[in-house]
């Protein structure tokens, strides 16, 4: 679908925000900006700036990237004949190997990391996203395997997949706080990956496994 003019605009607005706003959180401190100070370098209302980011936060981490669904997500799209393990570490091998921002491989994002770690209001809200994300999993790998109500596994399995998913992007941060390139990030994650998947038992790997084609929306 091509994009229309209001479309562009608005995703130019948007952009342009996030640019400004994180050049002077990294520059003064997430906590001694504010959405006043960062409509006016955007040049637009501190309203607009609420349009697009209703909580400052969100600014830095922005729903539709930092989603509490993104490791249910990953589980609902595998492909068949995976596991959701599988699916899990094949998206995040998939995201270093491109260098997407979602796990922070772009050039410069170690200021903005160490930004983000400066901030108690970001790291609470990376903890409670965390949680989150975890929570989404168990739910999603009861309702596709059909465990009972009181059946344990799902939140166990959703819980081990969500602390190697906290221990890559931990892995990432140390890395970006010692002034390592991307590059070489990219490598130690990977070889952490494959650790991960060595530790992993059959049970987990095999858990979850697509049998059907996902239903396309």
């Amino acid at each position: 679908m091509t994009e229309g003019l209001r479309e562009r605009k608005k995703r130019q607005t948007r952009q342009r925000i996030t640019e400004v706003a994180m050049g002077l959180f990294v520059e003064r401190g997430f906590e001694h900006v504010t959405i006043t100070e960062v409509a006016a370098a955007a040049e637009v209302s501190a309203n607009t700036v609420y349009n697009y980011f209703p909580a400052k936060e969100d600014l830095v981490l922005p729903p539709d990237e930092a989603s509490p669904q993104r490791l249910a997500d990953m589980v609902r799209q595998r492909r068949v004949g995976e596991s959701a393990a599988d699916a899990i570490l094949r998206e995040l091998r998939e995201e270093v190997h491109r260098r997407d921002r979602k796990v922070g491989l772009t050039g410069g994002f170690g200021r903005v990391f160490d930004m983000m770690r400066a901030a108690p209001t970001l790291l609470a809200r990376l903890e409670s996203l965390g949680q989150q994300m975890t929570d989404a999993l168990a739910a999603v790998l009861a309702e596709e395997t059909g465990a009972a109500p009181d059946d344990q596994l799902p939140r166990v399995i959703a819980h081990q997949l969500g602390c190697f998913h906290s221990l890559v992007f931990a892995e990432i941060g140390k890395r970006l706080t010692a002034g390592e390139s991307p590059d070489a990030i990219a490598e130690a994650t990977l070889d952490l990956l494959t650790t991960i998947e060595d530790v992993l038992g059959d049970r987990v790997l095999a858990y979850a496994m697509r049998k059907d084609q996902p239903c396309s929306e």
